[in-house]
């Protein structure tokens, strides 16, 4: 049972709660320094403004066609770049493609309050701006997101098909009824996520990894110890483990309004699979998305299982649609990140996502359960 109680949390509270995410942020520096720090691959900033960092990776040579990747707006974006070995980014450059990342920045307590739509919308659109001013005209990106980061391309892409090449949602919510999500009990409990976010002006870090860990222990807490000791006869699993704790460790606060609009809007009401998703004057739905979808979930997962992703999937109007599924690895420390960073993920997944972009066959054994190294 989950009880809340905002009354007299006050600002002592919220500063105590600050303090902690800055301590937090001490930890992984420490653990860099200890050389479990990302290895990322050169990039150049192409648009930068407050909330967002624009990178470019690869040779300004490249003459393949651009993807943005966006990831989840609560962490840094590293993980899509962790080490050669596990980066996403790099399986795209092997490829020929020009890569792009989205990579969000802390505003300050007097910046301004950013929500669903400056994400998904405006600070998205400069994204793809920024693209077709370093690409040329007509160059449609493919957009993939993980995690909240695919909530965000979801929207986008419902937003301006004709502007995308393709979508691809990774493990990432998108319909949130009772049964299909793990936060919807705390989400009830909880008063309005507007008084939260009064509270605190921008959430902190600690306090969303504190409700994720209550909603959802198993993956937050017992799925990473079990990781760890799995991870000790294998060199390469642990320092991936360990660049992933670094990682967990470099959260940084929500704005409030992104906060509200997260869990009234989606969480709490679930307009987006609704159909009923206010951004600005329009309402957007899966049948707004019509650019070919690929979406992979992992039929493992409790914090995002399949049932908060296929009725989208299928409820989108895409005509080109594709469904993989990633079965987990050792080493990966949050399997929630492992279709990131995990071994199994670059030698299945990776390939059948870039297969299938190029009209290749998909690879039978990404299609299927049962693909990889389960944990359960």
């Amino acid at each position: 049972m989950y009880s809340t109680n905002w009354n007299g949390f006050g600002a002592f509270g919220a500063m105590a709660l600050k303090q902690m995410d800055r301590s937090r942020q001490e930890r992984g520096r420490m653990l860099e320094r200890a050389g479990h720090g990302p290895q990322p691959a050169p990039s150049t900033i192409v648009h930068a403004e407050p909330g967002l960092i624009l990178r470019r990776y690869g040779p300004d040579t490249a003459e393949g066609p651009p993807v943005l990747l966006v990831p989840a707006p609560i962490k840094r974006a590293y993980i899509w770049d962790l080490a050669p070995e596990v980066s996403v980014v790099r399986r795209w450059l092997e490829r020929g493609w020009r890569v792009y990342l989205a990579e969000w920045a802390p505003l300050t307590e007097a910046g301004p309050d950013l929500g669903l739509a400056d994400y998904a919308g405006g600070l998205l659109s400069h994204c793809r701006q920024a693209i077709a001013a370093d690409n040329g005209a007509g160059a449609e990106p493919v957009i993939a997101g993980h995690s909240l980061g695919g909530i965000l391309a979801a929207v986008h892409s419902c937003l301006y098909p004709e502007r995308l090449r393709a979508t691809i949602l990774l493990e990432s919510p998108l319909h949130f009824r009772h049964d299909a999500c793990c936060f919807k009990r705390l989400v009830t409990a909880t008063p309005d996520a507007r008084r939260i976010a009064d509270t605190f002006g921008q959430v902190p870090g600690v306090f969303l990894n504190t409700m994720s860990a209550l909603a959802e222990p198993q993956a937050f807490q017992w799925e990473r110890w079990t990781d760890r000791w799995l991870s000790l006869a294998d060199p390469q699993a642990m320092a991936t483990h360990m660049r992933v704790e670094r990682w967990t460790h470099d959260e940084f606060a929500l704005p409030g309004k992104l906060f509200t609009d997260l869990v009234e809007s989606l969480y709490r009401r679930d307009q987006l699979m609704r159909g009923e998703l206010a951004i600005g004057a329009r309402r957007v739905g899966p049948r707004d998305l019509r650019t070919p979808l690929l979406s992979v979930v992992d039929p493992r997962s409790r914090l995002i299982p399949p049932a908060a992703m296929l009725p989208f999937h299928e409820a989108a109007a895409s005509a080109d649609k594709q469904v993989l599924y990633y079965e987990g690895d050792v080493g990966v420390n949050l399997q929630h990140v492992g279709v990131l960073v995990g071994r199994s993920a670059h030698a299945r997944i990776w390939p059948a996502v870039l297969d299938w972009l190029a009209g290749s066959p998909v690879q039978e054994g990404a299609l299927k359960a049962g693909a990889g190294t389960s944990l359960q």
